[in-house]
């Protein structure tokens, strides 16, 4: 990194931090006082009396406005961090917008041409030099292709890898003073968050990638009337350009547009909520930037809306344990469970295991009986998860990065569902989801599921079984001719049992497993009905064991 211009880029960070007062937010401990004497006589400080009279979330806002861009990315990361900042804050930075002033069109054409090999009159019927939006990582122009179909071609700004490093370099610098010298830097950990930040934001740089997740989307919603995704055009995308079908609809903020459409709103925020349980819990695959900017509403048929997204930069997906954990946790708490959500979270590891579930179960009772007084549809499924996760930090949680994306994701969801229909019951609309999928992990859909699974691995091993069975066999015959051999008056006694009694259960183990290979075959054949024939044949094996198990003896 070039020295001058980082240190160039540190006086401005300095500058603004210094205009508004923010050192009284981020250098309070007793040990700082080095930076609060030299912030405290620096020009812009002392030219910030009107802004110190704002409240500190505002400052903290509008320094992050000023910083550029990237700084814009890192407060509206932030703000999802609900387990880790005050509300006030983190509620104003959630206001943070994405706005940003186009780069030259002649630039957008010279890197669109060098990405492509050819000029933008070769590749493209039509170019459009006024860039449709512009954000901070990229922006995008309008395109007819060869063959008629309208395109949006999406081309990164110039310069953005190195212009990131050099400010990311420069946030951990921030970080690590906050650690050492704010006082709630080391609960809060700015360090971690500068990280997490730096993953997530090198992620949106690479096109390619975001594409192949638009195409992920696409394949698990094809033909679905609950969500439209874009085609990626990949003759034409490279790591710095995505060529993509162009969409028409109503920006879902839009909300005067849509009545004046006549849209059955319920429907639209119901079906919000059931293609974000459907991503996370059927697909594991979830669009985690769905913020309004990013979705539009195919109003042909206006009693059955249907959702279009874009931008597919950031995407999330969860183990299946912590699917497993989400799920059991919402019907936990929506039943008040709360020593069941205690026992999950040390069951799962979320929390030291010699945690008192006692103590956490009283905790967490304390932070959500005040939710559910309210009605069933105002409470926030974003709110109980955010309360979640504040409290068993203090019983040494660590929060996973996917369940962060998660908790943004759910927050900007049920926000655009209440902001779309204000009466919406969220639970009403996700529950029987939940436990539908619940239901498949643990009952009698899961066993047939995995017999299902298991049916392509026994087909490779049921030919080997006989040839195995009289392998052993055989061993064990010639074993016994030694033993016979060697100790004829142990013949009769030891060898001969050794030998019937091996074959004996050898025989049983090739019945049974031959019934279970029968059995899930119907499985599998039948979906999750077991045929009686099938349950017969097994019972038949089991028998079979016993007996000779018996006999062996």
């Amino acid at each position: 990194m070039n020295i001058i211009g980082e240190t160039i880029r540190l006086i401005s960070i300095q500058r603004v931090l210094g205009r508004y007062a923010l050192d009284d937010v981020l250098f309070r401990s007793p040990s700082a006082w080095p930076l609060r004497l030299a912030f405290k006589f620096s020009p812009d400080r002392l030219l910030s009396r009107e802004t110190r009279a704002l409240p500190r979330a505002v400052r903290v806002h509008r320094a992050l406005e000023d910083l550029g861009p990237i700084f814009v990315k890192l407060g509206q990361t932030l703000s999802t961090r609900r387990d880790l900042l005050p509300d006030d804050i983190a509620d104003e930075l959630a206001k943070l917008q994405d706005r940003v002033t186009p780069f030259d069109s002649q630039q957008a054409r010279e890197l669109i041409e060098a990405a492509l090999g050819e000029s933008v009159q070769q590749a493209f019927a039509s170019f459009d030099s006024q860039p449709l939006a512009s954000a901070s990582i990229a922006q995008v122009h309008a395109a007819t292709l060869k063959n008629g179909r309208e395109v949006i071609v999406k081309v990164l700004r110039p310069d953005m890898e190195k212009i990131i490093r050099r400010d990311i370099g420069l946030m951990y610098h921030v970080a690590r003073l906050a650690e050492k010298y704010w006082p709630d830097g080391r609960r809060l950990r700015p360090v971690e968050v500068v990280a997490e930040f730096e993953k997530t934001i090198f992620d949106e740089l690479d096109l390619v990638r975001e594409g192949a997740n638009a195409v992920q989307l696409r394949r698990n919603f094809q033909d679905s009337k609950l969500l439209y995704v874009p085609e990626i055009f990949w003759d034409y995308t490279r790591k710095n350009v995505l060529v993509m079908e162009r969409i028409s609809g109503v920006q879902v903020s839009n909300i005067d547009a849509l009545k004046k459409a006549n849209v059955n709103m319920l429907a639209l925020a119901e079906r919000g909520v059931e293609v974000f349980f459907t991503q996370v819990f059927r697909d594991n695959f979830f669009h985690a930037d769905m913020h309004p900017g990013n979705i539009f509403i195919d109003i042909e048929d206006p009693e059955n809306p249907k959702y279009i997204a874009v931008d597919f930069g950031i995407v999330g997906s969860l183990t299946d344990g912590d699917r497993r954990y989400l799920a059991e946790n919402l019907v936990a708490f929506f039943h008040r469970d709360y020593a069941r959500v205690a026992r999950l979270h040390v069951e799962t590891g979320w929390v030291p295991p010699d945690t008192r579930v006692e103590d956490f179960e009283a905790a967490i009772r304390t932070v959500c009986e005040p939710i559910f007084e309210k009605p069933l549809a105002e409470i926030s499924f974003g709110l109980v998860l955010i309360r979640l996760f504040q409290t068993a930090r203090r019983f040494d949680m660590q929060v996973q990065p996917q369940l962060v994306l998660l908790e943004k994701t759910m927050l900007h969801i049920e926000g655009l569902g209440r902001v779309l229909y204000p009466e919406l019951d969220l639970w009403k609309t996700a529950k029987p989801q939940i436990e539908r999928w619940l239901s498949e992990q643990v009952g009698h859909r899961a066993m047939a599921k995995r017999l299902r699974d298991e049916v392509p691995g026994w087909g490779e091993v049921l030919p080997e079984l006989p040839r195995l069975v009289h392998s052993v066999l055989k061993q064990q015959q010639e074993v016994g001719g030694v033993q016979r051999a060697q100790m004829q008056k142990l013949v009769d006694n030891t060898s001969q049992s050794q030998v019937s009694r091996s074959s004996l259960l050898a025989f049983g183990a090739g019945v049974a497993v031959i019934a279970a290979v029968l059995l899930s075959g119907f499985a599998q054949l039948a979906g999750e009905t077991m045929p009686s024939s099938a349950m017969m044949l097994g019972a038949f094996g089991a028998l079979i064991w016993l007996v000779l198990l018996i006999r062996s003896k």
